[in-house]
């Protein structure tokens, strides 16, 4: 079974970003997305209550949402980005994936971490 983990850091303040909603989707047959489940980052940025052990990630193409212009409001920072989306593909079963968002008001940037 696939697993997923996720964190947000925020590089402009140099730490993790507390209280990000965050939400996944999976891609239906006809290219909609479909909610999965929703989360808020702790105060490690992390949101380790995602997706319930017992969930299976299924080969398809999967999109995490962020609500980054919140996470900034309650900074009192001005945001470019409402929100940022990271669409990924899970080829195969059976491999984690964890996908960190670097957040900064005028910028973001992901990558596929281990």
């Amino acid at each position: 079974m696939s697993t997923l983990s996720t964190h947000v850091l925020d590089t402009a303040a140099g730490k993790p970003a507390e209280g990000v909603a965050i939400r996944l989707e999976r891609q239906d047959q006809h290219g909609d997305f479909k909610p999965i489940a929703t989360a808020t980052t702790n105060a490690d940025g992390r949101a380790p209550n995602l997706l319930a052990d017992d969930h299976p990630l299924m080969p398809g193409v999967y999109r995490l949402r962020f609500e980054i212009d919140n996470y900034f409001k309650k900074q009192g920072v001005d945001c470019f980005y409402p929100y940022a989306q990271v669409v990924f593909r899970i080829d195969k079963r059976g491999d984690h994936f964890h996908v960190p968002l670097l957040v900064a008001p005028y910028g973001y940037s992901t990558y596929r971490g281990s």
